[in-house]
Parts: C-alpha cells; structure tokens; sequence
C-alpha cells in the first residue's frame, strides 16, 4: 500500500474528499457519520455534541468541540497539544529530525527553507504526533506562545500512518505543512501542522482555513509581537483544526524541554497530559 501511494491521484483524491466533507447532504451525511463512527470507533461520549445527526457536514463533525471537563490540564509546563499517539520525540541531532528507522530529515526542510529560523534549533528538542481518524482533531497550545509568523509550505499528501512514515523518507518535511512559529518567555518554539491524503484542509484561529487553495510556492504571514493585533495564545488554547487525521511536529530550542518520562514511541496520548517540564 506504501508504494501504491507513489502513483495514486493523492491531489484529487484529497480535492473529492474535501467537497464531500463540505456537503450538506441531510440524511445521507448523517448515514455515512454513524458508519464512521461505528468503523473507527469514536467516542462520541466525550463530544460537546454527542447526537450524528446534529452536524450538518462532515467537516462540523471531524472538528467537533469536546464536553466541558473532558481533557483536563495537567499540572505541567508543557501540555500534549492532541488526541492520538507518539509517533516519535527526543533531541535533534544538529539539525538531523529522527522519523524512523533509517530516515530522518532536516529542521530546515520541515519549516521550508528558512536556515535561520531553523538554527535556532540546532541540537534541540523535537516531537511527532500522529492523530488518527477517529481522535479530536482540534489542537491545542502547549504552553503560552506569541505568534511571530506563518508559513504555509506546498507538498505532496502521502497518508502519515505509522507504516508510511517507516517506509517514506523524509515523510514530514515532504508533505503539505503549516508552519507555526511562536515566542514565549524561554525563547522560541514551532508548531507544523502536516497535511496528508484526504485531509482536506487545515485551518488556523486566527487565519481561518490556510488551505484550500493549494499554492504552487511557499507562503509568508508575518505578525508583529509590538502591535495592537499580536496574537497571544495561552496554554491550551485552541490554535488550529485538521479534517480526518494527520499529524503535529513540535520543535524547541536547546535546553528547553524535559520530556515526559512515560512517553514512549507509539504509546497514547490525550490532550491537556503533561508533555513535559522546563528545563531548570
């Protein structure tokens, strides 16, 4: 299945999935939500609206708000961002991201191009998280941040699975992406939203929808931290949604981050649990 991937229509398969999630097709989109639900698995318990029938789209209900109470924060500097499981996390090595056996990628790569944004990582921390279809897909702030920029990178839409990322080099830094790049009070960190098949957009709280369209080249919104529209974002804040699944790499500089000493590749992980503790 990996290598079908190299030759399916991954763009227009994506483009199709897109309008159906978008279509308000009454009882059809209500069928078709219960058939994901019962396929998946979803919990629908813990969804602010827990009835199939009370979204319109497919695209209200893969970006459904959960109950009040439903993921409390944990008492950490560092809170996990999303629902779904560890693809990978540790140090960078230089600039060297690990995405599995025998393939890695650059932190320049994945932020699309910038060599000084991403040597303000060099030897620092990074992590990968893997959101499946029947997860939350809404992500959240792991600590508080000010948002300096905006970066949307084009690429491919390879799936981001666990058996893709083990078989396509680079997976991460190849895909579609939107970069996040924040400041807070120990310095800088980066949030990339990674786009994937069938995932139809990703989307921002203060941008809206980034993509549809899909640019050609890569894209810049810079945001001023000194004027009367900086954005500041608090721990656990919502900042942005996918539709269907995809995944999060989350970059911190030198010295800033002790992981989580229960994390584990692959191991599960819900929104608000402690992801780690500052360093010092």
């Amino acid at each position: 299945m990996t290598t079908l991937q190299h030759f399916l229509p991954k763009r227009l398969l994506t483009q199709i999935a897109g309008a159906f999630a978008r279509w308000r097709g009454g009882a059809l989109t209500t069928l078709a939500i219960k058939r994901f639900i019962r396929r998946y698995g979803v919990n629908m318990t813990e969804a602010a609206i827990p009835d199939p029938a009370a979204y319109g789209t497919f695209n209200e209900f893969f970006t459904r708000p959960l109950r009040e109470g439903a993921r409390p924060f944990a008492a950490a500097d560092f809170l996990c961002p999303v629902d779904g499981a560890i693809s990978q996390f540790g140090p960078i090595a230089g600039d060297q991201i690990f995405q599995a056996k025998g393939h890695g990628y650059t932190t320049e790569a994945l932020v699309g191009g910038d060599a000084a944004l991403a040597a303000r990582f060099q030897d620092g921390a990074f992590a990968t998280l893997y959101l499946s279809p029947k997860d939350y897909h809404r992500i959240h702030m792991p600590c508080d941040g000010v948002l300096r920029q905006m970066i949307y990178v084009p690429g491919d839409l390879f799936s981001v699975n666990p058996a893709t990322a083990r078989a396509v080099p680079g997976l991460f830094a190849r895909n579609e992406r939107v970069v996040c790049v924040f400041d807070n009070t120990q310095g800088p960190f980066v949030l990339v939203l990674v786009g994937a098949t069938i995932v139809g957009s990703m989307a921002t709280v203060w941008h809206g929808v980034v993509n549809p369209p899909r640019l050609q080249a890569v894209k810049r919104w810079d945001y001023s931290a000194t004027s009367d529209e900086a954005i500041s974002l608090k721990r656990g804040d919502e900042m942005g949604r996918f539709l269907l699944g995809s995944t999060v790499v989350m970059l911190w500089p030198k010295g800033a981050i002790d992981f989580n000493k229960a994390w584990h590749p692959a191991a599960a992980i819900r929104m608000g649990e402690a992801m780690g503790l500052r360093v010092g």
